[in-house]
């Protein structure tokens, strides 16, 4: 009976997380969709691969559509075979944020249970970690894939601990392969390897407790091995996947580094330490875990109400013309954010909420040993890393030293280990506050008074003195005039104060709430659905402020962000939404890219100067684009847009953008594009026969601006062995052309009389790519710093290019074999634990 009432209270609270998370997500009922500014480039950036998928019924593997051509390993490709991401996406079935929400919810309350084992803790903690506002702003911003990770991070660690707390070893190794291999598919590595950062100190405090023989070595030998036989499972089912990311990641950005200059050194892994620091949480700006505004909250979020009369009135003192005054004021809003602290800008804060930081600071006294410590650690580790540029020392022993750490940027996202532990920590120490017989009465009490008057005072110290602890202005604001920052640090500081106080009642309810529960004069259940009233409207009201009605547009909107013609319906479905206005503003150049797309159907790049190079994907949803919006493009590439795009040279940038074969150039502003045609371009393919043989790679990307590319190629010296009995020989009246062009196959016809070298306007990769001459199979060489070329006879000739990755092939049966593993075992556990409960029944029926 109690077994079947606490399955009833499971599914009501799986109703409360769908029924909150339909609630909060009030216009998916009305059809409208979430407009996310990632997803939009994405869509731009992966139409060829859509558009491939819908006309041939398979999937690419190469794209031209961004970058001069890269794989779509990163752009949502597909994997045949590919079970545990079919899994995901029928986990993820409901509509955009519902399903994260859900997710998130009902991901905490499993790894409630097994910490806790009872439905209301869980529940309560579930509200906790679901309604963590970081979540809400990287829904809003479109970081879907790594949302999608997150969700998985809480079951993940319920089955760990099922593993090593609970012994429950088939249930854990189930639970633990499941969900690893889930959060794996989700495919956002930085955000897996950031929890496993903080896990390792729960390996550690394991090994301790064996050491001191809380828990027998068996156990943890026979805990270990479950654990680590459930990950490489997990790994085994996403090997497409991971070969296939490992082996592209190691020609990126965030693979070894090729030039030797003043901020790269050839041979060094990984970002430079300035890419990898540059989003660095403050010291003090960590304190907004607890306080939203301490810093602003986000660099869009706006200031007060009042704060344009503040600034008319100051500029009055200035100036008598009314109109100076409100362009000085518009100027100020739009070139000054409310947001103040050390990274270079933020769309919020990662707040934690008052009430959950502080039962958490609580649950760090009265949570058990083998949850304190290493909850602690990992929490004090990630806030550290957090640091990032301001805490040096770790920041370059982890860089220096630490496998992988170099590969991330953006260290402030690491506070997502604190945003599970921390409402872990909470339940289990509130628990063990009203549950626990070992606890003292004298003991939680004189803990309560302790942390909650420190908590209290510290918060009343910043209300008070805040204006002069923190300043609420920055280094790079000291050249604004005191008659505008002084508005501006009142502004910022009135934010503050709202915040603050705002803490100092959740906080001073909740520990009043505790104080009459351990006094007996409130009911535990009362005192519960308290705390989780006050902890629910506080983060609920500071997640509106960066998710709301505002991100959710029309289906339209939504699917096609892209669009082309203007009309007085479409203005009046914009309206004010700002979400929007950036779609009625590109619709002229948008209409421009779809008119050349139209006119020449040829293969070809664009250079959008309009739009930003690295910075849109417009250009890649009509036609292939020079440049695009992604953050692990092909480190040769990213060498050469740094090189002459980024710093534009008269002479040396159009040699480049023929060698890129861009038939077309976008300048102006978006209002009024001007398309100006490149007579110039190299076209798809061309022959040389003057090669230039040079030593470094630096040698070739400073060459490569200065040669005529359609009379001559640069070659590093690694490769003159490739002509040893392939001569290159002039000849004026030789020809080769595109005759095909697919994403992953091109064909050309070509033409001479003497053997030529090939150079194809297409972006050199090492793997996967196969080019073939009259059926033949024929090696390949890099040309020009970053371009395939390949020696072709005198003659008339058929040469053919495919992108067939061999990682593919082998990771999909390394896949399917690991979910096979993985059910065989699943079965074979299940069937052993069923078998000695029927052997235990059978013994009990035979004593009686």
């Amino acid at each position: 009976m109690a077994k079947n009432k606490n399955l009833i209270y499971i599914a009501v609270s799986l109703i409360a997380f769908l029924v909150l998370a339909f609630l909060y997500s009030t216009p998916v009922f009305t059809g409208k969709q979430l407009f996310q500014h990632d997803i939009v480039q994405y869509r731009g950036g992966a139409k060829e691969l859509i558009d491939y998928r819908n006309n041939y019924d398979k999937e690419t593997y190469w794209s031209d559509s961004m970058f001069g051509g890269m794989p779509t390993y990163q752009m949502g490709s597909r994997f045949e075979g590919d079970i545990i991401k079919k899994l995901d996406s029928y986990l993820n079935i409901l509509p955009r944020p519902v399903n994260y929400l859900f997710l998130l919810f009902s991901g905490f309350f499993f790894l409630g249970m097994v910490a806790v084992r009872n439905w209301k803790y869980a529940l309560l903690g579930a509200t906790f970690f679901g309604l963590s506002t970081y979540f809400y702003i990287i829904i809003a911003a479109g970081h879907n894939g790594k949302v999608n990770t997150i969700e998985y991070f809480a079951p993940l660690l319920a089955g760990i601990l099922l593993v090593y707390i609970r012994k429950k070893y088939v249930l854990g190794f189930i639970v633990t392969t499941l969900f690893f291999g889930l959060q794996v598919a989700a495919n956002h590595p930085q955000m897996t390897y950031y929890l496993f950062l903080g896990l390792g100190f729960l390996f550690i405090s394991e090994l301790v407790r064996v050491i001191k023989k809380k828990v027998p070595v068996k156990h943890f030998l026979i805990s270990s091995g479950i654990i680590a036989g459930a990950l490489a499972i997990g790994v085994g089912m996403n090997s497409q996947r991971i070969m296939a990311n490992s082996e592209y990641i190691k020609e990126t950005v965030r693979g070894k580094q090729i030039l030797n200059n003043e901020t790269h050194t050839a041979g060094n892994s990984g970002m430079d330490k300035e890419s990898i620091l540059n989003w660095s949480y403050g010291r003090l700006e960590t304190l907004n875990l607890f306080i939203p505004r301490l810093m602003g909250g986000g660099s869009q979020q706006g200031f007060s109400d009042s704060f344009d009369s503040k600034l008319r009135e100051s500029f009055a003192a200035q100036t008598n013309d009314e109109e100076q005054i409100e362009q000085a004021v518009q100027s100020v809003k739009s070139q000054i954010p409310s947001y103040w602290g050390d990274q270079p800008g933020t769309s919020g804060p990662a707040y934690q909420g008052a009430v959950v930081c502080f039962l958490a600071l609580l649950g760090f006294f009265f949570a058990s040993k083998k949850y304190r410590y290493w909850i602690l650690g990992a929490t004090i580790l990630t806030i550290l890393l957090a640091w990032g540029s301001n805490f040096m020392p770790l920041s370059d022993f982890f860089i220096d030293y630490v496998p992988f750490y170099s590969k991330f940027r953006a260290p402030s996202s690491i506070l997502v280990v604190v945003e599970l532990l921390f409402p872990l920590i909470a339940i289990i120490g509130l628990y063990r506050f009203f549950n626990s017989e070992t606890l003292k009465e004298d003991y939680k009490k004189k803990i309560l008074i302790y942390v909650s008057g420190g908590t209290l005072g510290l918060t009343l110290i910043l209300i008070i003195f805040g204006k002069t602890l923190l300043g609420f202005t920055n280094d790079n604001e000291k050249e604004i005039p005191n008659y505008i920052l002084d508005v501006l640090i009142e502004d910022r500081f009135k934010l503050f104060r709202i915040d603050a106080f705002k803490a100092l009642l959740y906080v001073a309810i909740t520990a009043t709430v505790l104080f009459f529960g351990l006094k007996q004069k409130l009911n535990q259940n009362v005192a519960l659905l308290i705390i989780g009233i006050v902890s629910l409207f506080d983060l609920w009201t500071v997640n509106k402020n960066y998710l709301n009605d505002d991100n959710y547009v029309d289906k339209i909107f939504a699917e096609n962000p892209f669009q082309t013609e203007g009309s007085d319906y479409l203005s009046e479905k914009v309206g004010d939404n700002p979400n929007l206005q950036s779609i009625l503003a590109s619709i002229p150049v948008n209409k421009t890219l779809e008119t050349i797309a139209e006119k020449d159907k040829k293969h070809y790049r664009i250079y959008n100067q309009v739009l930003g190079t690295t910075s849109e994907t417009n250009t890649s949803y009509f036609k292939a684009s020079i440049g695009g919006y992604h953050a692990v493009r092909l480190r040769r590439y990213d060498d050469l847009l740094n090189e002459y795009i980024s710093n534009v040279d008269s002479v040396k940038t159009p040699r480049i953008l023929n060698l890129l074969n861009t038939k077309y150039m976008i300048f102006g502003n978006p209002g009024e594009p001007q398309v100006v045609p490149n007579p110039n371009a190299n076209g798809n393919a061309w022959f040389v026969s003057d090669l230039k043989f040079v030593n470094t790679p630096d040698e070739e990307i400073k060459l490569v601006g200065e040669i005529d590319s359609k009379k001559t190629a640069v070659i590093n010296v690694s490769d003159k062995s490739y002509f040893n009995n392939r001569p290159v020989q002039a000849d004026s009246t030789a020809t080769i052309n595109l005759t095909k062009y697919e994403a992953n196959e091109l064909e050309f016809k070509s033409q001479s009389k003497t053997p030529q070298l090939a150079v194809f306007s297409e972006i050199y990769y090492p793997h996967g790519w196969k080019v073939f001459i009259d059926e033949k199979e024929v090696p390949y060489i890099k040309a020009d710093y970053l371009l395939r070329a390949v020696h072709v006879p005198a003659g008339n000739h058929h040469i053919k290019m495919i992108f067939e990755p061999q990682v593919i092939e082998t990771g999909k049966w390394i896949s399917l074999l690991s979910f096979g593993l993985f059910i065989i075992l699943s079965g074979l556990g299940i069937y052993f634990i069923y078998r000695k409960k029927d052997k235990n029944q059978i013994l009990v029926e035979e004593k009686l």
